[in-house]
């Protein structure tokens, strides 16, 4: 509980400080904050094993920091330090860090689906009992890349869990705009997979979804969609004043804060006390404060850098396992390569 509510705040705080450093100017690019979902991205990266992967969209912050993810690389990231994940070349969580299981999302919405449906096939490929989770927009959800990924993952049964934000924007655009359903929880049914509701703003209760369907996968049972109903409470990014949201809508779901939420909750049913909660808030604080000062206190990369670390560059750097060869996919070339050459000889 505790853990739980740490990573919530640290959330939200470590975007705060976000939202200053972007005032301030030292942010290089956009900032999009993730106020009001918290407690999705929270709940299921903390139902992650070590082994599992992620793939994040862009509001998922959350989920990377309950990986393991250091508050200090988002910093150095969104002010694009030399010793950045991305070594100045990208900002928000635009990075992929193998060892802690994270893949990076890719900028057209839904596409990442695509890309990790790779990763489970590479799992299940090495009877590995690794599984993958990712998360989708109810926007994103609605494109033809997320459609190929949700078939391909489904008609494979692999071990993959989507969870879908329903945040009721899509940018500017309201969900109902973008489909027709009812209830989210219904597009599974074009897949064949079951779905599974949960309250977003409910830390406890995405955690129990995510740890079940995660289990699920985990046995083969194949890919679970998790719809997580929830609101983003700021515009889409921090240059979108938000002015096409009805403030009786946004006034609503704060109301339905979901750390406000927790925190009712824990010391209501006597899990933590109100100054135990101070304390951790403190604590963060306190951590973040030395962690803006110690990057901001780091250098920008050199021009020359531009130039490394791209496609074709790989003088410097291994292959990544992600992408070395398929196990058995050499031998099957060759195989092929073998029986080509044999009939055309024999012809």
């Amino acid at each position: 509980m505790r853990s739980l509510y740490r990573l919530l705040w640290l959330t939200r705080a470590l975007e705060e400080r976000l939202e200053t450093m972007f005032k301030q100017g030292q942010v290089v690019g956009g900032l999009y904050r993730s106020l009001g979902q918290e407690a999705t991205a929270v709940g299921c990266g903390y139902a992650l094993t070590e082994g599992d992967w992620v793939a994040p969209s862009i509001r998922d912050l959350g989920a990377l920091l309950a990986r393991g993810l250091d508050p200090r690389e988002v910093l150095r990231q969104y002010t694009a330090r030399a010793g950045s994940l991305c070594r100045g070349k990208d900002n928000t969580n635009h990075f992929t860090v193998p060892e802690k299981g994270i893949l990076g999302p890719i900028s057209p919405l839904g596409t990442q689906l695509c890309v990790l449906n790779g990763v489970a096939l590479s799992f299940r490929t090495r009877r590995e009992p690794r599984v993958c989770l990712t998360f989708q927009g109810e926007g994103a959800s609605r494109t033809g890349t997320s459609h190929e990924g949700l078939a391909m993952a489904a008609a494979l049964e692999l071990p993959i869990v989507v969870v879908l934000q329903h945040n009721r924007w899509a940018f500017g655009t309201p969900s109902h705009s973008v489909a027709a359903v009812k209830q989210w929880s219904d597009v599974a049914g074009a897949y064949g997979v079951p779905a599974v509701g949960v309250d977003g703003n409910d830390v406890l209760q995405v955690y129990d979804a995510a740890a079940e369907a995660l289990a699920r996968a985990r046995a083969g049972d194949g890919m679970t969609i998790i719809v997580a109903e929830t609101y983003r409470m700021l515009g889409h990014a921090q240059h979108d004043g938000q002015k096409y949201v009805p403030e009786q809508e946004l006034r609503a779901w704060r109301e339905h804060d979901p750390i406000r939420g927790f925190e009712d909750y824990l010391v209501e049913f006597g899990f933590e006390s109100a100054s135990t909660l101070e304390e951790i808030r403190t604590e963060v604080a306190v951590e973040l404060d030395r962690a803006t000062d110690e990057v901001l206190a780091e250098s920008y990369p050199a021009a020359r850098e531009a130039l490394t670390g791209v496609y074709g560059d790989q003088a410097s750097a291994g292959v990544p396992w992600t992408r070395g060869p398929v196990p058995g996919y050499e031998d099957l070339a060759r195989r092929a390569r073998d029986f080509t050459t044999a009939t055309v000889e024999g012809s």
